[in-house]
């Protein structure tokens, strides 16, 4: 059997390939990559695949049988489209189950909520498509919190919007393990399972991050207003707009939902202090 993992260059993407290759070796794993010399150190067969054209993953897929649809960075307009061109191929292609990762949120309420609706496209057309399929809803990572240490530190504290809201951070590494067994096993056809850790407050990341880091960083709320027009300052426009809608989802409770991680892996998500520790030690060790 060959599985074919889109965007293999990206953070998620290879993360899902390395674990996979643990399990059924590195000769049935294929990459796509937009640029696939970005993804040569994962040491599989790379091929080119840029989400814009149904041509090149016209190729990418031939000899497929299984694809991971890793969900692209694009405009929420231009994704759905993207995306149905992976569809698309893969139906042309004979391919005979497609995964695809979305994300927990609100579909209508936030400035993420372009993001999450066409996600929800996505799966719909997936589902639509007579494909076998599989869907994972990603909670928020956790890695970026963790890259953004140091940052907190000068600040002494973390600040957002988020308030009292709770959510269901997850990893990369969580979620290769889970993305893993629903490519592999077929109990998971059909099915949409929200893939997030316990949720938890912006205060108690602070303590988590304290009691793994030594720090003293407390949590600072900061109106939605405030916090977009800090990250809009700091990443531009879209991005900076779109970490505010996240926040924001997050106090309106849109992160808050039960996992469906142990239905997919068989054991419960890692408890958000072992999470952090587990990849504050991945860091350490340059993966």
């Amino acid at each position: 059997m060959k599985i074919a993992i889109t965007s293999a260059s990206g953070k998620l993407g290879a993360s899902i390939v390395n674990e996979l290759i643990k399990e059924v070796g590195d000769n049935q794993v294929i990459g796509i990559a937009r640029t696939p010399k970005n993804a040569k150190q994962l040491g599989i067969e790379i091929r080119k695949g840029d989400y814009n054209s149904r041509d090149q993953f016209n190729e990418a897929l031939k000899g497929i049988d299984t694809v991971l649809l890793v969900s692209g960075m694009d405009d929420p307009e231009k994704r759905i489209q993207q995306h149905r061109n992976v569809i698309d191929a893969a139906k042309q292609n004979g391919v005979k189950k497609i995964v695809y990762t979305s994300i927990i949120g609100d579909e209508e309420n936030t400035a993420f909520s372009p993001i999450v609706k066409s996600n929800r496209q996505t799966e719909k057309d997936i589902q639509a498509s007579g494909l076998l399929w599989a869907i994972g809803r990603n909670g928020i990572y956790i890695e970026p919190d963790i890259e953004y240490i140091g940052h907190y530190i000068e600040e002494g504290e973390i600040r957002n919007c988020a308030g009292t809201g709770k959510c269901s951070y997850t990893s990369r590494g969580e979620l290769a393990k889970a993305y893993t067994q629903m490519l592999l096993e077929d109990e998971h056809n059909g099915q949409i399972y929200n893939l997030g850790g316990r949720p938890i407050t912006q205060q108690e990341l602070a303590d988590i991050i304290n009691e793994v880091y030594g720090t003293r960083l407390f949590y600072h709320q900061v109106s939605v207003e405030a916090y977009r027009k800090e990250r809009t300052a700091a990443l531009g426009d879209f991005i900076g707009t779109v970490i505010a809608g996240i926040y924001e989802g997050i106090e309106q409770g849109a992160n808050d939902v039960p996992s469906d991680f142990e239905k997919a892996i068989g054991r419960p998500h890692q408890e958000p202090l072992a999470m952090v520790k587990a990849v504050k030690d991945g860091m350490t060790r340059g993966e």
